[in-house]
Formats: C-alpha cells, sequence, structure tokens
C-alpha cells in the first residue's frame, strides 16, 4: 500500500502521510523508502522552493510500528543485523530530510510520537494543530532514539528540554510545544493546512536558489566554526551576486515596483 501522497502545486510540494488506519507509522512499510525517494526528486527539481509535510487522520505520525519490532526478539535476530537494519532503513531518512535544501514546514495534525517527534524534528519550521501531542516516547518501550532523535531534538528546544522529554517519555500538548520552541505557532485544526500554504506561499516568493543557499548556511552554521562559515557564505554569496533574479530585484527596488522572477 502506497504510503506517501505527493502534491505538486507550482513550486510547493504537499508530502501527505497516508496510512491514517495505523496512525501514519515509519517502518514495517514503505515509509522510508517512499520519503527518500520524495526527497531525491524534490532535491533534483529546482522549481521547487518549499514542502509541507503532514499526515492524514487524526495522528502525524506514531514512529515505529511496534508490532513489526516484536520480530527481532520473536525470532532471535542478532543485534548485528537489527543495526544494519537501522542504519539502512530508517537512518536514512534524517539524512535525506534534514539535509533536504529545499525549506520544509512540518503541518503536526496529531500526535508526533517517538520517531513521528523526531520526523517533525527534520524539518525546517512546525506548526501545529491545538490537538497535536508530542513525545520523545522511547524510553517508555525500553529503546533509545534509533533514528537521530538524540542530536535532532536538542538543536530544537535546547538540551535540558530535550533530556526531560527524553527521559520522562512524557507527552506534551501544543502549547507546550510552543512555550519550548518545539513549533513556532498553534492553530485550530481545521485552519492547519491554510496556514502552512500561508506559510509556503512567503517563502515560495522568494529566488529559489537563494532559499537553498539560506538553508545550507543555516544548516552547516550549527556545526563549523564562525570563520569557517564566514568563508562559505562568501562564496555562496559571490555565487548569488550573479543570479537573475538578484540582478531583478535590485532593479525593481531601484525602480520603485515589485519584482518579477521567471519562475514566478
Amino acid at each position: 500500500m502506497k504510503f506517501l501522497e505527493f502534491e505538486r502545486n507550482g513550486a510547493l510540494v504537499t508530502l501527505t502521510m497516508n496510512q491514517p488506519e495505523t496512525r501514519n507509522p515509519l517502518t514495517g512499510n514503505s515509509a522510508v523508502e517512499e520519503l527518500v525517494e520524495a526527497c531525491r526528486q524534490i532535491e533534483a527539481d529546482i522549481t521547487i522552493k518549499v514542502v509541507i509535510l503532514t499526515g492524514a487522520g487524526a495522528a502525524f505520525s506514531t514512529g515505529g510500528d511496534l508490532r513489526d519490532m516484536q520480530r527481532y526478539s520473536r525470532d532471535a535476530i542478532p543485534p548485528m543485523p537489527i543495526r544494519d537494519e537501522y542504519r539502512h532503513g530508517i537512518q536514512r531518512l534524517p539524512l535525506a530530510l534534514y539535509n533536504l535544501e529545499v525549506p520544509t514546514i512540518a503541518a503536526v495534525n496529531g500526535a508526533a510520537i517517538g520517531a513521528g517527534c523526531d520526523l517533525a524534528c527534520m524539518c525546517d519550521i512546525r506548526i501545529a494543530a491545538n490537538t497535536a501531542k508530542f513525545s520523545e516516547s522511547f524510553i517508555k518501550v525500553g529503546l533509545v532514539p534509533g533514528d537521530g532523535g538524540a542530536w535532532l531534538l536538542p538543536r530544537v528546544v535546547g538540551m535540558s528540554k530535550a533530556a526531560e522529554m527524553s527521559f520522562t517519555g512524557d507527552a506534551i500538548n501544543a502549547e507546550q510545544a510552543l512555550a519550548c520552541g518545539l513549533v513556532s505557532k498553534v492553530v485550530s485544526p481545521d485552519s492547519l493546512m491554510d496556514e502552512a500554504r500561508a506559510l509556503a506561499a512567503r517563502i515560495a516568493v522568494n529566488p529559489g536558489l537563494t532559499l537553498r543557499l539560506t538553508k545550507r548556511l543555516l544548516r552547516e552554521g550549527q556545526h563549523v566554526r564562525m570563520d569557517t562559515l564566514l568563508e562559505l557564505s562568501a562564496a555562496f554569496q559571490a555565487i548569488a551576486h550573479k543570479t537573475p533574479e538578484h540582478i531583478e530585484a535590485v532593479t525593481a527596488f531601484i525602480e520603485k515596483r515589485p519584482a518579477k522572477f521567471d519562475q514566478d
């Protein structure tokens, strides 16, 4: 059964996880393969400027399928094959989605649990319905975050809050998520996608190449020294100065008119 719905509307792509009957799990199905392939297609298409990721039904994603995980103990699978299954399975997802050069928005419509919470953290911006909840719940089932959550979550909410969420496994509601910076906005469920599309439109009005360069700088700035980032910024700026979009934007500003980009 197909897991992911891929919808294109101009420069916007909406990815909808569409297994609501099982709360959009990320394992035990084709979720990883489909999401990674979608990221590959988006990365290769320079006309795509922004991506919205959401879930169908009552949940965003409840993460790993615990019923599927039972086979690890039931079938006496040794640790090394399990390790390789993680490395070649769900761990491909943060490498693809977090490193995607196109800006991404997670429209969290409901429960984002375990790997589902981490999936939201792989996106650049998160907005949530007021019915959403978030939980770094691995500890509740005797597991560690196997999908990169221990790297992702502290970068979103800070180490203290990440430790609290990871050590307790407790769920937080949408307002608590807003307070700790896990999401940037909370809206009613009925307006979630409208809000996400409006935000996407404000992003997509800008030059696509420069959006990708800007996102790459933000990503690199999280782990390199300032002098290294300044060197990279200078190189990216030299590229940006030569783009038709920059030239049009400056000309439009001087002529006191709206800029018109070819890809609009």
